[in-house]
Order: C-alpha cells, then structure tokens, then sequence
C-alpha cells in the first residue's frame, strides 16, 4: 500500500509540474480532494487572517503556484498527497471551472444545453476532464478584470461553478473514488474562451440602479446590500467582489467598516471578513 501512495505522490507531482509549464497554478490534494498540507495556524488560540502572507506552507488555494522548485516543496512536505488542485482565476488564464455532477439526480448536462439554447451561447472545444463519478469540468478562460465567484447549483440543479478562491482537481489526480482525467481528443486543447453570454450568467448580479447617476453613497449601499444578501456558501466571494469594486471606484477606506459588519451580519467572523476586504484591496492595486 505504502508503495502505491508513493507512485500515486510521484505521478500526481509530474503531472502537478506538467500543468505548471502550461501556467496553471497548482497545490497538492490529498485522497479526499481536499489541499493534502494542515494551516501552519491550525493549533493557534487565534489564528491570524493569513492568506500566506507568513511564508509556512498549508494556505490551501493561496499557496498554488507555477514555480517549479516551490510545488516540489509543496509536494515534499506532503508526501501523502495523491493528486493536485489548479487555482481557478489566476493569470493568465483566469481559469473558469464548469462542474457538471452527476450525484444530485439531475441531468447537468441537459441543465447546461438548455441555458446555451435560452442564453444564445455555444460551449466552444476545450479541455474537460472526467471525474471517477461520471462527472465533467469543463475548463474555460475569463477576462482579467472580471471576478467569477464559486457557486453550487446556481446557475442550474447540478451545475457547480469554480471561480477565484476556487480550485479544480487536475487531470492524473488519484482520489478515494478514482482516478480524475481527461477527455479523449482535449488534452492537447488549451482553456477556451468562456462566451460572453455565459459569462454574464457567471457574474454576480449588478447592483440595482435607483437612478441615471448614482452618488457614491447610493454605490456604497448598494455594495453592502449585496453581502448582507448573500448565503452560505457564497459569503466570502459576494464580499470579495463588493470590497473589490469598492476599491477600483475610490470608496474602499469608506465602506471598509460597513462592509466588514454586512459581512459579519451574514456569519463571517470579524477577523475573516478584514481579511477578505485586504485581499481585495491588494487585488485591486490600492495604495491609500
């Protein structure tokens, strides 16, 4: 047994290493698909909000890299790993992740020809990797500017959606379930485009316009209304994305408390939700 994890360890960091060459950012997984290294912080009474910015290993997502020397650390330290994580929407790719899942008794796929049809969009050729329980990820590219959150079945029953903060398990990747590759005839495709069409759907909705020219004000509330609408599940990325736009418009330092406590109203800790806003203004470039 000992023998098999160390063969599944060494081909998950080939292909871990391979994917990297292609700009893919990567991490290592454990058998449960979960990032194989424990936070440096877990033991800590109080845990700061670090996103890495330590140095230690065991960020999750926040540690995917492309450097080679780094992932063979990584996976150095993991040793029980038997696959590899890919950051959805870094560069250059600012990947996109279509999950298409089979366990929730839906056809996902259908779900998915159905929106193209009432969307007007067409999935372009791209990779798409199979999972061990019959499932698809489709990989798609996004535009820079543009913050595709993590979301399950909201674009449709069974349709998952992996976005910034968000990671896919790499094709070679061995699990509890099996082995994840990909599909006949796209492995040699790159990441394709993702239609503007199914982009828009992707997006966070905008923010209601209760007039032709907004104050800043009226664009900060409509900010915090948005996090303080947000579920379980999509907590964080609403938050991200609202401090983000709060940032690029000038009103980041000003909505800073408000949003902090939106977000702290919906069941984020206080400490989680100052994280999430630094994030964001270092995303944005801010320098106030």
């Amino acid at each position: 047994m000992a023998t098999t994890d160390r063969q599944a360890t060494t081909l998950a960091l080939a292909h871990a290493l391979s994917a990297a060459e292609r700009g893919l950012a990567v991490i290592p997984l454990s058998r449960t698909k979960l990032p194989a290294l424990r936070s440096p912080h877990h033991d800590d009474p109080a845990p700061p909000p670090c996103h890495g910015e330590c140095g230690g290993m065991g960020h999750g997502v926040y540690d995917a890299t492309t450097d080679p020397s780094r992932i063979r650390e990584l996976f150095a330290a993991a040793p029980w790993a038997t696959g590899y994580g890919i950051a959805c929407g870094l560069p250059p790719h600012h990947l996109i992740g279509i999950d298409l899942d089979t366990k929730s008794g839906t056809d996902s796929s259908a779900a998915l020809r159905e929106l193209a049809l009432r969307h007007l969009f067409t999935i372009p050729e791209t990779v798409v990797v199979l999972t061990p329980s019959g499932g698809r990820h489709l990989w798609l590219t996004g535009p820079a500017d543009a913050v595709v959150p993590n979301s399950a079945s909201r674009l449709a029953p069974g349709i998952d959606i992996r976005g910034a903060g968000g990671y896919l398990v790499g094709p070679g990747s061995r699990t509890e379930h099996g082995v994840y590759g990909t599909a006949p005839g796209t492995a040699h495709l790159t990441p394709a485009r993702c239609p503007p069409s199914l982009l828009r759907l992707l997006l966070p909705p905008p923010r209601a316009h209760r007039s032709a020219s907004p104050t800043p004000s009226e664009h900060g509330q409509g900010l915090v209304q948005f996090v303080l609408a947000a579920h379980e599940g999509q907590r964080n990325t609403r938050l991200f994305w609202a401090a983000c736009r709060a940032y690029e418009n000038g009103i980041g330092p000003a909505l800073l408390a408000p949003l902090v406590e939106a977000a702290v109203q919906t069941g984020l800790t206080e400490r989680e939700a100052r994280a999430t806003v630094a994030s964001a203004a270092r995303m944005t470039g801010w320098r106030g």
